[in-house]
């Protein structure tokens, strides 16, 4: 692999460099995506799919911007893949409802800026939206229009669709170092050789920070493990998205049941523990008691990109004019992947944005300390 494969070369094959990727193909320009494993086998494959980031007035407005938009463009692009690709996405408006909410008051200013459905009901109201739920609460935010995606099988789509037309995935292939001179980069460096293009995006995820590191951008970007469980349970069992004290509850159409997540600053290390397991299993049974009753089929962990404030890197290179990075989503790559990526296309295609970029910039991110 030592001659020019694409017009764009994206390093990494999750959510967002293939939501990166069909943007740009979509603007006619083929890409090549370089993965170091398997596609979409981290972070996007492990995550929940809750279309909303928890508890959302807590987040910058530069979040909550993403969120609105890729909220916007989801409903029709869940239809697009499952026509392109075979694969039903399985888009939903399962609704968002969260208990025993201290900052209420803040949720609803929140609320009325953004123009987001939210009312607060009593404890009766909570149990007929959700009746599985537990009585140990005293209020309860519900939030109707919020949707949920089976992210394993979009990401299983997208790869579908992208291959479909024309963008090449080579997996298995990591990215160790960088060609550049003369303010560009030339050349990404793999084991097989290197790989040239006109333009290069960075969407690694949570090992955005290494890989840019030898490029002089140092970027606030570092793992943070997740882990969750799988109930399997009969289809309609459980009816809503369900938030608690920072842990939540996603019901599948087949009748599985997610249950997640730890927030663990453990580097890299990727493994599974009973201490984890144990812990989430009791919340979820506090939470919806019925899950008790349930087989727990999956126990997995996974890496998100953490930053200090949820806001994602979005743009290019400070030093390196066809070096473009999209990473460091955090807990929100799946809600804010289609917002990102179309900011990201336009700064390659046309060189401009519909929003004030500002705060994704590379070099306005670099300057925030770290966790």
């Amino acid at each position: 692999m030592d001659v020019m494969k694409a017009d764009v070369v994206i390093v990494g094959a999750g959510i967002i460099g293939m939501l990166t990727a069909r943007e740009l193909v979509a603007a006619g320009y083929s890409v090549m995506l370089l993965e170091r494993g398997k596609p979409a086998r981290e972070s996007s494959w492990a995550g929940g799919g809750i279309l909303s980031p928890l508890y959302p007035w807590r987040y910058p407005d530069s979040v909550n911007e993403l969120a609105r938009r890729s909220q916007q463009i989801y409903p029709v692009l869940a239809e697009a893949l499952l026509e392109e690709s075979g694969i039903d996405p399985e888009f939903e408006r399962s609704g968002l409802l969260m208990t025993d909410v201290e900052d209420r008051n803040d949720a609803q200013s929140w609320a009325k800026r953004y123009n987001m459905p939210l009312q607060s009901v009593d404890k009766i109201m909570a149990q007929e939206i959700e009746p599985q739920l537990a009585t140990q609460f005293e209020n309860a935010l519900w939030m109707p229009t919020v949707g949920q995606i089976r992210n394993p099988r979009m990401t299983r789509a997208l790869r579908v669709a992208l291959e479909r037309q024309g963008a090449t995935f080579c997996q298995d292939t990591e990215v160790l170092g960088w060609r550049s001179s003369g303010g560009q980069v030339r050349a990404a460096l793999t084991a097989n050789g290197e790989v040239s293009a006109a333009t290069f995006v960075v969407a690694t995820g949570a090992w955005t920070a290494g890989l840019l590191e030898e490029t002089g951008l140092t970027l606030p970007i570092q793992p943070v493990r997740g882990q969750m469980i799988l109930f399997r349970g009969p289809p309609g069992l459980v009816r809503r998205i369900t938030l608690h004290n920072g842990r939540y509850v996603i019901p599948r159409r087949d009748g599985r049941v997610l249950f997640g997540s730890t927030l663990e600053y453990t580097g890299f290390e990727k493994c599974t523990t009973q201490e984890a397991l144990d812990d989430l299993s009791q919340s979820a049974f506090s939470l919806m008691p019925v899950l008790a009753d349930l087989p727990v089929e999956c126990h997995w962990a996974g890496l998100r990109p953490g930053t200090p404030d949820g806001v994602p890197v979005i743009g290019v290179h400070p030093e390196l004019s066809n070096l473009f990075v999209c990473a460091g989503h955090f807990r929100n790559g799946v809600v804010l992947g289609p917002a990102s990526a179309r900011l990201l296309a336009d700064q390659i295609t046309r060189g401009q944005s519909e929003i004030d970029i500002t705060a994704y910039l590379p070099g306005v991110v670099s300057e925030k300390p770290a966790d």
